[in-house]
């Protein structure tokens, strides 16, 4: 994918004040010609997302957090496919959740238990996007970011598999995904430059941030979330489309008690692909 000069190859040189940690160029074809990212060996502590991202922004480093999950597999194991990866710049995000919504659409004719969300009379046959609300959030979005990735270390583990901060050149937080050519998504999309889109998008509409990944999870921080029931609902219709996962094998797969539960007002979107 198209990309700005990478800065990790210097990192040790460029002045930062980081804790011990990694560079990462391991990716499923064997080694990258370049570092992927920088993570931290020991888990985050409150204030390292603050300070990453003001050390590292000049730089052209965005910070997010990194989960190893109950398996602790870290970076090195995720099966990094930066060659496969596209520009996120180069795909519309509302083609790209359509294109996913007749993808769903095939795989739910092919399921016995064909009560599933994408046959609800109330979706629509072309998902256009919600438009961004008028009203928008207390914080502004770096700094509900800060706070989501507060959260999130709080609830973490405080031994060795607790979230770890990283840093990753890219250009945006919505290309964070694509910038090491993460593969989470897999079994839903090969590219995740095409997920990174809709990322965009929403960081557009929804002032979203890329504040956690793991093996195949993401955490974005919303720092104008839909405010209406009815704005929440069409959003459940892109979060479908985007990770079907979340309903399918979700708590419900009714897309109004998702809308209502997981989207009005929320501050954090979470995401899972099996």
């Amino acid at each position: 994918m198209a990309s700005l000069p990478n800065p990790l190859p210097s990192l040790a040189s460029s002045g930062l004040d980081l804790p011990p940690g990694s560079l990462v160029d391991d990716t499923m074809d064997g080694t990258w010609h370049e570092p992927l990212l920088w993570y931290a060996n020991g888990p985050a502590a409150h204030g390292t997302w603050a300070a990453m991202r003001a050390a590292g922004k000049p730089l052209g480093l965005l910070p997010v957090l990194i989960d190893g999950g109950r398996r602790e597999q870290w970076p090195e194991e995720w099966d990094l496919d930066p060659d496969g990866t596209s520009y996120p710049g180069d795909h519309d995000a509302e083609e790209v959740l359509n294109d996913y919504r007749s993808y769903n659409a095939e795989d739910t004719e092919d399921t016995e238990d064909a009560e599933n969300t994408e046959d609800s009379e109330d979706s629509p046959e072309h998902l256009d996007l919600v438009p961004r609300p008028e009203v928008a959030g207390p914080d502004e979005p770096d700094a509900l970011a800060k706070e989501i990735a507060a959260q999130i270390i709080d609830a973490g583990d405080d031994g060795p598999s607790g979230p770890r901060i990283a840093l990753v050149p890219a250009r945006r937080s919505a290309d964070i995904p694509a910038a090491i050519g993460w593969t989470g998504p897999m079994n839903h999309e090969n590219d995740v430059a095409r997920l990174c889109a809709v990322l965009r998008s929403w960081e557009d509409r929804f002032d979203i941030r890329v504040v956690e990944l793991g093996f195949d999870t993401l955490v974005v921080s919303v720092a104008r979330p839909p405010t209406t029931p009815a704005e929440a609902r069409a959003l459940a219709e892109e979060h479908y489309a985007f990770c079907p996962d979340n309903l399918d094998q979700g708590q419900s797969n009714d897309l109004d008690v998702y809308a209502e539960k997981a989207l009005l007002n929320k501050e954090a979107w979470s995401f899972w692909w099996d």
